[in-house]
C-alpha cells in the first residue's frame, strides 16, 4: 500500500489549521512549520478547498481555516480528496476488478484491504490527531502478531 505526499501533506496542514483555529494561515506558515514544500502544499490545498475540507479568505488578512469542524473531518475524507480513493491497481480502482482462475480470488483480497483500510482512516479524526489520541485500531491482537 502506498500513501501519497499528497495525502500526507493535507492530513499534516489540517492538523496545523486545526491548531489555530482563532485566525487564518497561510500556506507559507503551514509549509514553513510543516516543512512541506511550497508550491506542492499550494497544489494540495485546493485540493483541500475544492472538497470542503478547508476555507479561504483573500486578502493581507487572509489564509486558510478548516472548512468543517475537525472532528468531522476523518483521514479517509482527506484521501480521498486529494487522491480521490485509497487503493488502486495501476491507476485503475478495485471495483471492476476480475481474474481468471486460479487466480480468481485476489480481487476480492484486494477490495478487503481497501474496505479494511477505509475502516480505520474513518475512524481517525483530525480532532484525534491534534489531541494526541488517535484511534486507528480496535483492541485486540495485530495483524502481524496472529500466526498463520
Amino acid at each position: 500500500m502506498h500513501i501519497s505526499a499528497k495525502a500526507d501533506y493535507a492530513a499534516r496542514a489540517l492538523v496545523e489549521l486545526a491548531c489555530e483555529p482563532a485566525r487564518p494561515l497561510t500556506c507559507e506558515a503551514i509549509a514553513s512549520s510543516q516543512e512541506i514544500p511550497f508550491r506542492f502544499l499550494k497544489s494540495v490545498v485546493g485540493d483541500l478547498r475544492r472538497a470542503g475540507l478547508v476555507r479561504s479568505q483573500r486578502g493581507c488578512e487572509g489564509g486558510y481555516w478548516l472548512g468543517r469542524p475537525p472532528e468531522e473531518i476523518s483521514l479517509l475524507d482527506v484521501m480521498q480528496a486529494v487522491d480521490g480513493g485509497l487503493i488502486t491497481l495501476r491507476g485503475e480502482p478495485l471495483a471492476e476488478l476480475a481474474y481468471h482462475a486460479p487466480a480468481q480470488d485476489l480481487p476480492d483480497i484486494w477490495r478487503a484491504v481497501e474496505d479494511s483500510a477505509a475502516e480505520i482512516l474513518g475512524r481517525v479524526t483530525i480532532s484525534s490527531l491534534v489531541r494526541g489520541r488517535p484511534q486507528a485500531a480496535p483492541a485486540g491482537p495485530r495483524p502481524s502478531d496472529v500466526l498463520v
